[in-house]
């Protein structure tokens, strides 16, 4: 086994997963909770935006505003990790073949 090939592949590898992180920073995927309260997460699972539609707020049913924003949340959150999941997958095509 080579072992400066096997360095080289592994740098191409950690820059590749560099440019993974840093193309999902730039993406972004909205979770909604019945167009009430909508979410806006980046690639990477931060929070970017959040939006409550003012119908959503009732000063005498907070929780129900509460319930709404975990719905959304949580929403935005599995399309964040899809697009990880899809943008990773995507991109081990070229990790495949350096192995």
């Amino acid at each position: 086994m080579d072992m400066k090939k096997l360095m080289k592949q592994m740098q191409q590898a950690q820059v590749a997963a560099q440019k993974i992180q840093d193309q999902l920073a730039g993406m972004t995927v909205t979770g909604s909770a019945s167009g009430m309260v909508e979410v806006t997460l980046n690639g990477q699972g931060k929070l970017q935006a959040l939006k409550i539609n003012p119908q959503a707020v009732d000063p005498d049913d907070v929780e129900a505003l509460e319930d709404l924003l975990l719905v959304a949340f949580k929403d935005a959150q599995e399309k964040a990790d899809a697009l990880q999941q899809q943008e990773t997958q995507r991109s081990m095509g070229f990790l495949g073949g350096l192995m």
